[in-house]
């Protein structure tokens, strides 16, 4: 199989990356001033949500995955708003460059990209504007 045949998941590295990916990412988020409150009211067991995310995730990215949810009705009522969709993928898109090696950086960006602006024009009911391109380093 060559390199392009291969998912995101498996030319990230599968769950492992995902693991190390999605801990270094919400331990920043859980740190967070504006976002890490919302994150830790609502969140009571982390190594349960790390699993099910890792789960969203891999789906996302085409690997093996159980994930069964519904990413719109756990946001409902959180009164999230374009602040805070910012910093969630300001974090994600510091992370990924940190965790993930590029071109994969960038297209796991994207997924988060695609996925904040779905979230927020469901959640805030508004056309949210495409935000410019990272761009990654080699």
């Amino acid at each position: 199989m060559n390199q392009t045949s291969k998912s995101l998941y498996d030319r990230i590295g599968g769950r492992e990356t995902l693991t190390v990916l999605l801990r270094h990412f919400y331990a920043d988020v859980r740190q967070h001033q504006l976002i890490g409150p919302i994150f830790n009211q609502h969140i009571h067991d982390w190594p349960a949500h790390l699993a099910k995310i890792g789960e969203f995730w891999a789906r996302l990215t085409g690997g093996p995955s159980d994930f069964v949810g519904s990413l719109p009705f756990k946001h409902a009522g959180l009164g999230l708003d374009a602040r805070h969709f910012d910093v969630w993928l300001g974090l994600w898109e510091a992370n990924c460059q940190c965790y993930v090696a590029p071109p994969e950086a960038g297209e796991m960006v994207q997924l988060a990209r695609m996925i904040g602006r779905r979230l927020q024009s469901i959640l805030v009911n508004e056309e949210v504007p495409e935000r410019p391109q990272l761009t990654v380093a080699a």
